[in-house]
């Protein structure tokens, strides 16, 4: 089953969120690590920015998170609706 578009950013948006909290790190932490201001964490957490590619790679890396396994929560997510 295709999910509309919103749902694939909101899951998109909670598995981000989640691996963050995971990791113990506060917004702040992470955008420490990504050399960025926080807002840009909120930012794409909220939904009001959404990441490219190779933003979403910076993240996983940052999180230490391989970006095969990222993809691979992101599709099982997918598929628990």
């Amino acid at each position: 089953m295709r999910r509309s578009s919103e749902t694939q950013k909101r899951k998109l948006r909670e598995l981000l969120r989640d691996l963050r909290e995971a990791a113990g790190l506060r917004q702040i932490d992470l955008a420490v690590r990504l050399k960025r201001p926080q807002s840009f964490v909120s930012k794409y957490e909220s939904g009001e920015k959404t990441l490219d590619f190779l933003e979403v790679r910076e993240v996983c890396s940052a999180l230490s998170v391989p970006l095969a396994d990222f993809v691979r929560r992101y599709e099982g997510g997918l598929d628990e609706g």
